[in-house]
């Protein structure tokens, strides 16, 4: 059974006068640490009640299921263009959200449907704007790799390789600069991480110590390429150099969400940037172009499903600690295919957007309070359209 091949976690079961929900104790993985001092280390147990757990389920099952479904809507050619799908790396973009808040900025490349779905963006907005109608969340104009809810400091969504590197710790010396006790999350991929303006960033975020905390999701493949092959030093969490750094497992939520409210602590007491290496997985190819076994076996891909899901692996500490039960997992489950179901006839039943759509976003609307600087300053344009 799929279910028993995933319980390796040590649990202790713990009661909670906390709302009256159930609670446990969780024994985490340990971590691969560089430059760190081994006594100030993310603790190895996590606690979590009832009410956490279910909320973190079905947050991970609404993105694997509407990745799902957008792999259909795509193989339907409903969704076109660029489409890069996260299922088997939902406990990453949900953990994160459980230990931070949305003062704290993320910023990350083009596997961002989690992401958005973590900083705010329904389902609904977020098939909608892959099916490029103008209820998606940036008006259809974004598509999959452009995501963007600077209200909740989320800053895409990135389509080139790398470029959100460089802009992560700006973000960082934003928050410093304004005395904020906050973080900036840069994410990036394995396959980026051989990328210059990487080194450079991380190069400034040191000098300055800012509050960054870089993040490479290592799902082992960079497009179609392994990691083995494509890295001379395939511990990425050690390459940023004298940036500490540790590599955790992605696969547990409790893990993830344990680890990054450490980061948060640590460089809020002023210790500069991090590096963590975060060890995933992708079940779809690098791009829905990608059918993801021509460099890879079925089996590799079937046996992560097996022993490292993160949604059985949450199930597994839910069922086994007695949070919940099985029924209310299954009504759950019938709840979350019901709404993703809801969410893709609605955005089907969308409209696009207008022609005239495509000539705005492309300059700043004037407005008759707004300053423009003229080559001459006898050439300005004032607020209220006065001249000089």
């Amino acid at each position: 059974m799929i279910l028993s091949k995933l319980r390796s976690a040590t649990t202790i079961l713990r009661p909670s006068a906390a709302r009256g929900f159930a609670s446990a104790t969780v024994k985490l993985a340990g971590y691969e640490t560089f430059k760190l001092d081994e006594k100030s280390l993310p603790p190895t147990q996590a606690s979590i009640n009832t009410e956490e757990a279910l909320k973190y389920y079905k947050d991970m099952l609404i993105v694997r299921r509407m990745e799902i479904a957008c792999d259909n809507l795509y193989k339907n050619k409903e969704i076109r263009g660029f489409c890069h799908l996260c299922d088997g790396q939902e406990a990453i973009a949900i953990g994160m959200e459980a230990a931070l808040t949305w003062e704290d900025c993320i910023i990350t490349a083009y596997r961002d449907h989690g992401q958005a779905y973590g900083r705010g963006d329904t389902p609904f907005q977020i098939i909608s704007e892959l099916m490029g109608k103008k209820t998606g969340s940036t008006g259809g104009k974004g598509g999959s790799m452009h995501f963007y809810r600077k209200k909740n400091n989320f800053y895409g969504g990135n389509g080139i390789v790398g470029a959100q590197c460089a802009v992560g710790p700006g973000l960082a010396f934003g928050i410093k600069y304004l005395g904020r006790k906050n973080i900036s999350v840069t994410m990036y991929g394995d396959g980026a991480a051989n990328q210059g303006q990487l080194y450079e960033a991380a190069n400034m975020a040191k000098l300055w110590n800012l509050p960054c905390v870089f993040v490479c999701e290592n799902n082992r493949y960079g497009m179609g390429t392994s990691t083995k092959r494509a890295a001379a030093n395939d511990k990425f969490y050690t390459r940023l150099d004298p940036i500490p750094g540790l590599r955790i497992d992605g696969q547990n939520i409790l893990t993830v969400r344990e680890v990054f409210k450490w980061a948060k602590d640590f460089c809020n007491a002023d210790k500069g940037p991090l590096c963590i290496e975060i060890d995933t997985y992708r079940y779809h190819g690098h791009s829905m172009s990608d059918p993801g076994i021509s460099y890879r076996q079925r089996e590799e891909v079937q046996d992560i499903r097996q022993t490292r899901d993160p949604i059985l692996t949450l199930r597994n500490i839910i069922v086994d600690n007695k949070l919940s039960d099985e029924e209310t997992l299954k009504k759950i489950d019938t709840e979350v295919k019901e709404l993703i179901e809801k969410a893709v006839e609605d955005a089907k039943k969308a409209e696009f957007p207008d022609q005239t759509e495509l000539l705005k976003d492309v300059y700043i609307e004037p407005q008759e309070d707004y300053f423009i600087r003229g080559v001459e300053w006898d050439q300005s344009r004032f607020p209220g359209k006065k001249a000089y």
